[in-house]
């Protein structure tokens, strides 16, 4: 996909409207307005946005705990995201999948996963139908450094690797596995360097870089289009929330993330490229953009909290049982 200016827009619209979505829901959960746990993606806008805005509508993207970001950079309304935060039975998935298990099947989302690593087979089986069906689709794995660790993360990519698969796994390392920083858990620097036991591409992108990680995420996609197979992209990144909200953030210092916000924001980031340097876009339209994804999130809390909550009978639907029979049958 070019760069051209609608792109370039409806990006900045998609990272600015995730930042919004994340900062009003960390007010709504301290002021106990919403219910359960809640991962926040602040920070990580340009890994999501510039991954998912080359993907088509039916690609495949699997989550994780964090996933709120993912979601809205593949196009989910947050509407809908929102009422399903409030366990509200207008929710994309009624109310009953909450913040980490959030879903769009309609387009391409799987959903997120509050299992650490647990998207990762996922996408690795949809990548598989894909190529079955020689449907040119591409399916994407969102998971953090710690995933990489994960028995899952190393039997998807062996396999993926084997077949051939129109996957792209994006390991978001942002320094930290839960409290854990990532040189504590890891022997190796890159979480990349382990497609070598694979042999497919590990490549690394500055994760708070838009445009960087539009470019190389953009060249495993098509080589997963054209059956070349399976990549691993890193993407260097920070959240700038805690683990989940309430973390008292005991392992890092407000100096270090403050001058990750001052030097390395995403959004600023783009804003220097894309206005001062590209000229492609100005300040004017990124204010209008600004104020336009305020205002879905205003409309988004309004809509879920005038929504009504799921009736006790709603806890018989949506669940399917297989039933194999009696075994003196």
């Amino acid at each position: 996909m070019e760069l051209d200016r609608k792109t370039l827009l409806l990006a900045y619209r998609r990272m600015r409207t995730i930042r919004a979505f994340e900062e009003k829901l960390a007010e709504l959960s301290l002021a106990g307005k919403l219910p359960g746990f809640l991962h926040l993606y602040a920070g990580e806008e340009a890994t999501a946005v510039g991954v998912c805005i080359q993907l088509a509508d039916d690609d495949y993207v699997a989550s994780t705990h964090r996933g709120h970001g993912h979601c809205i950079a593949k196009g989910v309304n947050p509407v809908g995201m929102m009422a399903e935060l409030y366990g509200k039975r207008t929710g994309l998935c009624k109310g009953k999948g909450g913040s980490m298990h959030i879903a769009d099947l309609d387009l391409g989302m799987l959903g997120a996963n509050g299992i650490v690593g647990a998207g990762i087979p996922l996408a690795t089986g949809a990548g598989l139908t894909a190529r079955v069906k020689e449907s040119g689709q591409v399916a994407v794995s969102f998971f953090g450094d710690g995933a990489s660790n994960q028995g899952s993360f190393h039997e998807a990519l062996n396999l993926a690797s084997i077949w051939n698969l129109p996957v792209l796994y994006v390991a978001e390392n942002n320094g930290y596995g839960e409290a854990t920083p990532a040189e504590y858990h890891m022997r190796v620097r890159d979480v990349a360097t382990r497609a070598a036991a694979y042999e497919i591409p590990g490549i690394i992108a500055d994760g708070m870089d838009f445009f960087d990680v539009y470019e190389k995420a953009g060249e495993a996609i098509a080589r997963a289009r054209e059956g070349q197979g399976p990549t691993l992209l890193e993407c260097k990144t920070y959240r700038y929330y805690g683990h989940y909200v309430g973390d008292p953030l005991t392992y890092r210092t407000k100096e270090e993330a403050e001058e990750v916000r001052q030097q390395r924001d995403p959004l600023e980031l783009f804003e220097r490229r894309a206005v001062e340097e590209m000229g492609l876009l100005t300040a004017d339209e990124l204010r209008e953009a600004d104020a336009e994804a305020q205002a879905v999130i205003a409309e988004a809390v309004d809509f879920a909290e005038a929504s009504q909550e799921p009736s006790p009978e709603d806890v018989l639907t949506d669940v399917y049982v297989s039933y194999r029979g009696s075994s003196d049958a």
